[in-house]
Parts: C-alpha cells; structure tokens; sequence
C-alpha cells in the first residue's frame, strides 16, 4: 500500500480523512475525539503457528521498518522468528505483535497494523493479548521501546499504561551511522523505554 502523496510504503493512516501516508508526509496536529473516525473492522487474534503467518509478518516488518533485525533494549531481534500474535479479518493479516522474554519480563520487539486498520482497536487487541500471556506465566512487567519522533507510538503505549523511564541518547542514530529524518521532519535519534508494571 503506498503513500497517497509519493511512491513511499504507507504506514500510517490519517484519522481525519483515512488516507494512507509514510513518515515523511505523516502531519502531528490535534483531533478532537468527535473528528476521529473508529473504523469498525472484524478480526482475531490467535498465536503465529505457520510459515504463511509468518511470512505475512515478514511483509509487514519490510513495510513498517525495511528491515527484520530490530535493536531494542541494547539487544538485536530477528523479529520473524521471535513468539507472535496476529490480527485476523477477512482471511489475511492486518496486524502482528513480536515478543521475547528477559528475566522477568515481556520485551515488545515491535507492533505493527496495516493503515487501513489502524484507529479500529487492533493494536489494543494484539497488546492485550500479551499482557494476559504474561499474567498467565507471572511474569511482573511488559517493556517496549521507540523511536523519539514516533510521538503516535508513544502516545499510544502511554494510552495503554506504559511509563516512560529511561532515554537512550542516539542509539538509533548510531546503529544506522547516521540521523534520519522521521516523523513530521523530526530527527530520529534516541531510544525511548517504556515499561507497563503488572503486579
């Protein structure tokens, strides 16, 4: 799915209109609740068990970051091979959930929903899903990082009872030798932890 204004992947879906947008075209501005549509979209959610839902993911993490290694938590993640939740509607993947387990905790390796869905509760769902699977194992809290000009990721997880508690200066900027541009043309720099407490 591309970009409605360039040739670029879309990973981002405007809430006003419900056109499909890349960082680079993606505008932060404030939406009062009775302007933001909720799409209403039919899924489910089940545990990644074939190569196909894989494969989808695989996909996906090419759309969303261009590549299947994530570094996160001064860890690398080769994302496709790690536990996963999918997103079901109409037959095929609209979005997936990466994890890996650390000590006593559930590390979030990455989150991703196909623009057309997103806004339509799936990200929720998918987080949802591995907070109860680390409930059911006593696990004693869920972790996840990003990127500081993802300020919709951020505020998302923030949605969702995750705390902001510690920055990583430039870490991002030095796994790629260089600062990228990223959302709304802020520099793509540093590591933003958060961490949601469970017990």
């Amino acid at each position: 799915m591309n970009c409605e204004y360039c040739a670029n992947e879309a990973i981002y879906r405007c809430s006003l209109c419900g056109k499909t947008v890349c960082a680079e075209h993606l505008k932060l501005r404030p939406v009062c609740p009775a302007c933001t549509k909720q799409a209403e979209t039919a899924y489910t959610i089940s545990r990644v068990t074939s190569a196909s839902e894989r494969n989808a993911i695989r996909r996906c993490v090419k759309q969303f970051w261009g590549e299947e290694e994530q570094l996160s938590f001064d860890r690398k993640f080769d994302v496709i091979g790690l536990p996963a939740y999918v997103a079901k509607g109409r037959n095929q993947v609209i979005g997936f959930i990466s994890f890996a387990e650390a000590d006593d905790t559930i590390i979030i390796v990455a989150l991703g929903v196909q623009p057309k869905y997103q806004g339509s509760g799936v990200g929720t769902s998918l987080i949802t899903e591995v907070e109860a699977e680390a409930k059911r194992q006593g696990t004693s809290k869920l972790l996840v990082s990003t990127s500081n000009d993802d300020l919709p990721a951020l505020a998302f997880y923030q949605r969702l009872g995750f705390q902001i508690y510690e920055v990583k200066p430039n870490v991002i900027a030095e796994k790629h030798g260089k600062i990228l541009e990223g959302i709304g043309e802020l520099p793509i720099r540093d590591e933003l932890r958060l961490q949601k407490i469970l017990r």
